[in-house]
């Protein structure tokens, strides 16, 4: 099967642009005394450090260091085009530039070595969530009496209520009138009066309907 190939024209240029490079780099090398297999070297060594840099730059964009090496790749590349385009006796090479060809195998293997194993920055800690704050609860201050802690434990499960007798009678449970009994009953011991209805609601904690219902069985003032 057949398959049909696609040509891009930024990588055909890209192609073209690399090939280049890479012969204006070799010229260079051999007019400042590298001949043979090292003249080719030079290249391959421009190349590498600048796709190591590269990619250093594309997982941490921040370090200064991959931008330095990148720059440094980038300026020996485009000083080897212009050098061999005329502006330089390639013939007469000064010899600055035969120390800076010599010298740029170790600069570029350093270079390589400080890009492939500088460490990654820790990444940034992560910020704490903040927690949801607590709803404020209304505090309504009354001036009726707590309730004694012992009588509010010794009430017995209220039985269910029976069929009300009246629609608006509340009916009170027998449980919870042997209760209020005991109450009032402990009261006139003590005291040797009746118990007012008004404190034995206050003491049962009932609404007024219910205190009212029981200080009628009872028979309180």
């Amino acid at each position: 099967m057949s398959r049909s190939i696609r040509f891009d024209a930024v990588l055909v240029q890209a192609v073209i642009a690399g090939a280049l490079s890479f012969a204006h780099l070799h010229d260079l090398a051999e007019a400042a005394g590298q001949s043979g297999w090292k003249a080719w070297a030079y290249p391959v060594s421009v190349d590498l450090l600048l796709v190591a840099a590269w990619r250093r730059l594309r997982t941490a964009r921040r370090d200064r260091s991959a931008w330095t090496w990148f720059v440094i790749a980038l300026t020996a590349s485009l000083g080897a085009n212009i050098a061999t385009a005329g502006l330089l006796d390639l013939a007469n090479v000064p010899d600055w530039l035969r120390i800076l060809v010599a010298g740029w195998p170790a600069l570029a293997f350093l270079g390589g070595t400080l890009l492939v194993h500088t460490p990654d920055a820790p990444a940034a800690p992560a910020q704490p969530v903040d927690e949801p704050a607590a709803p404020e609860v209304e505090m309504h201050r009354s001036d009726e009496p707590a309730p004694d802690p012992d009588s509010a434990a010794a009430v017995p499960e209220l039985a269910p209520a029976p069929q009300q007798s009246a629609p608006n009678a509340p009916v009170v449970p027998a449980a919870l009138l042997d209760h209020a009994r005991k109450i009032a009953d402990a009261h006139r011991a003590s005291t040797g009066s009746a118990m007012p209805a008004d404190a034995l609601s206050a003491r049962l904690q009932l609404p007024a309907p219910m205190a009212d219902a029981i200080a009628a069985e009872l028979q309180l003032a």
